[in-house]
């Protein structure tokens, strides 16, 4: 997100649906599918939504009021995404900053954490 949109835009949790959204899909049918796969759509939580083949993105946000609808598009490559975990995830903002620039976001925080065997 651009920082000046994020600035007026409070989001507090972050969530990835890994079954691919029609990019066609506007805001109400963007939220029905928030609703359909996270149960709700929770204040202050974004809901990140890709295509199938994952070069195109939409994020939904409910800002305590409505809901914000944005869509990215890579024109070269595709976003890093998920295809055989569970039907959601959970991102800090630093792996959604990551996703966005299509960086492997897997690898940000603890995930990315080499240990001693």
């Amino acid at each position: 997100m651009d920082a000046r949109v994020a600035a007026v835009i409070r989001v507090d949790a972050v969530w990835l649906a890994v079954a691919p959204l029609d990019m066609r899909s506007g805001s109400e049918a963007a939220l029905a599918r928030v609703v359909g796969v996270f149960g709700s759509a929770r204040p202050h939580h974004a809901y990140l939504f890709a295509n199938r083949r994952a070069n195109r993105m939409k994020v939904l946000v409910h800002d305590g009021i409505g809901v914000w609808l944005a869509a990215r598009r890579q024109n070269q490559g595709k976003f890093v995404w998920p295809n055989d975990s569970g039907a959601t995830l959970g991102l800090t903002r630093e792996q959604l900053d990551a996703l966005v620039l299509g960086l492997p976001w897997q690898r940000i925080g603890e995930a990315g954490v080499i240990t001693v065997l």
